[in-house]
């Protein structure tokens, strides 16, 4: 997997429990997810289209670093699916943990709104880099 952005939890990031709100680990998934689906598509037109089942699986202070990983799963016509995984950074030892993790689908638009074709340049290009393509 491919780090694809850092964030710091802070205190206004936290609920009544002290720990990070899942809507804002959401946000981060998704505004790094879509960032990472438009690099990988060469394109500034990708929407999100879906988030399956999001696992948060350990909680998150204020102070810790968290950092999203992202990996190509496959490609449709006009699509393509990441895995998206967020890990708490260890500053003292270096190791991360798992805390949340998901698979999204991004989908390529034209000017319109429309849903256009990947290039079949971008599917070779990465056709090594799915996880698909490694189970083969």
């Amino acid at each position: 997997m491919k780090l694809i952005s850092t964030h710091m939890c802070k205190e206004n990031d936290c609920g009544y429990h002290g720990s990070l709100f899942g809507g804002t680990m959401l946000s981060w998934l998704d505004e790094a997810a879509v960032s990472f689906a438009c690099q990988t598509c060469e394109t500034p037109r990708m929407v999100t289209v879906s988030m399956d089942k999001v696992e948060f699986l350990k909680p998150v202070r204020a102070g810790q670093i968290i950092k999203i990983y992202g990996e190509l799963v496959s490609f449709g016509r006009t699509s393509c699916i990441l895995d998206i995984e967020a890990r708490r950074h260890s500053t003292y030892n270096l190791s991360e943990k798992v805390v949340c993790r998901t698979k999204m689908k991004f989908v390529r638009l034209d000017g319109d709104g429309e849903a256009v074709p990947i290039t079949s340049y971008v599917k070779e290009k990465h056709k090594n880099e799915s996880i698909e393509n490694k189970d083969r």
